[in-house]
């Protein structure tokens, strides 16, 4: 093997060396300085979408804040809209419930008066009823002489007691 032999150690030491700094140079000044322009690019777009990310996120967390504020005040608003209705309810309610006991107490006094004549009437048709009974008793008896006013007389002592 023509490698091994120590008369071609010179060459290839100094092909060696050629091929190392020229590999050198192509990679210090194309190669690596795109990897680092690419690596750069690169982490500057990460750090642009860290920093989009960082601001999206921040208008998501303002915007549900807002929400739930908004929510929040919705449901206030909403109680004291529920709270004002029921309290306009309950009044309505009060409301008819004393105009129906206004009217019921008028119905009960109208009723009351009516039964209170029907009693009257029906108090006077009993004194003359009494009255024209006890003037047949006591025709059946054989008294006679008793004046009408008589008869009325007795029966409203006897009706009072």
């Amino acid at each position: 093997m023509p490698q091994l032999d120590p008369t071609w150690y010179a060459s290839q030491f100094f092909w060696l060396v050629i091929c190392f700094f020229a590999l050198y140079y192509v990679m210090s000044h194309f190669i690596a300085p795109n990897i680092a322009d690419i690596l750069a690019k690169r982490q500057n777009k990460i750090d642009e979408y860290i920093d989009k990310a960082t601001a999206t996120k921040k208008k998501a967390e303002e915007a549900l804040q807002k929400y739930h504020a908004a929510l929040d005040e919705a449901n206030n608003k909403a109680n004291q809209a529920l709270e004002r209705t029921k309290k306009e309810l309950e009044e309505e309610i009060a409301a008819r419930q004393n105009a129906m006991v206004r009217k019921l107490h008028k119905q009960i006094e109208s009723g009351e008066e009516k039964i209170r004549l029907s009693k009257e009437e029906t108090m006077a048709k009993v004194y003359d009823i009494s009255q024209e009974l006890a003037k047949d008793v006591v025709k059946k008896i054989g008294v006679s002489g008793i004046a009408n006013e008589n008869f009325k007389d007795i029966i409203r002592k006897i009706a009072k007691d």
